[in-house]
C-alpha cells in the first residue's frame, strides 16, 4: 500500500517551487497535484494520455475542447488525450488531484 496526505504533498510541490507534483508513477496510471493561484494563467498543453481532474479546494472554470463548465471543491473532471484543455477564470487558490491513463511520459 502506498497512502499520502494532502497536506504533505502541498509542501513538498511549494518546496520545489512548481506547479506540478507527481507523487506516484505505476504501470497504468501515474497521479499528481496541479496547483493554480488566483489570477494566473494555465499553461497546459494537451497530453497523450487520458487525464481525470479531481479538484480538492479552490474555485475556476475549465475549458476542454470546446466544453466550458466552473469547477470548484469536489469536482470531476474527464480529459480525453489530445484534447486541448485549460483552467481559467481561477477565482480561488486551484488544488487539483492529476489521474494520468497511462503515466504521464
Amino acid at each position: 500500500m502506498k497512502a499520502f496526505r494532502l497536506d504533505d504533498l502541498e509542501a513538498e510541490r511549494a518546496a520545489n517551487n512548481g506547479a506540478y507534483l507527481q507523487f506516484l508513477r505505476e504501470r497504468n496510471m501515474s497521479v499528481g497535484l496541479y496547483a493554480l493561484d488566483a489570477g494566473t494563467v494555465d499553461p497546459q498543453q494537451p497530453h497523450r494520455q487520458d487525464e481525470v481532474y479531481f479538484v480538492v479546494s479552490g474555485r475556476g472554470v475549465i475549458t476542454v475542447g470546446t466544453e466550458t463548465t466552473p469547477v470548484a471543491r469536489g469536482s470531476v473532471v474527464y480529459v480525453p488525450a489530445g484534447v486541448p484543455h485549460k483552467f481559467h477564470h481561477i477565482s480561488e487558490d486551484l488544488r487539483v488531484m492529476v489521474v494520468f491513463s497511462p503515466p504521464e511520459s
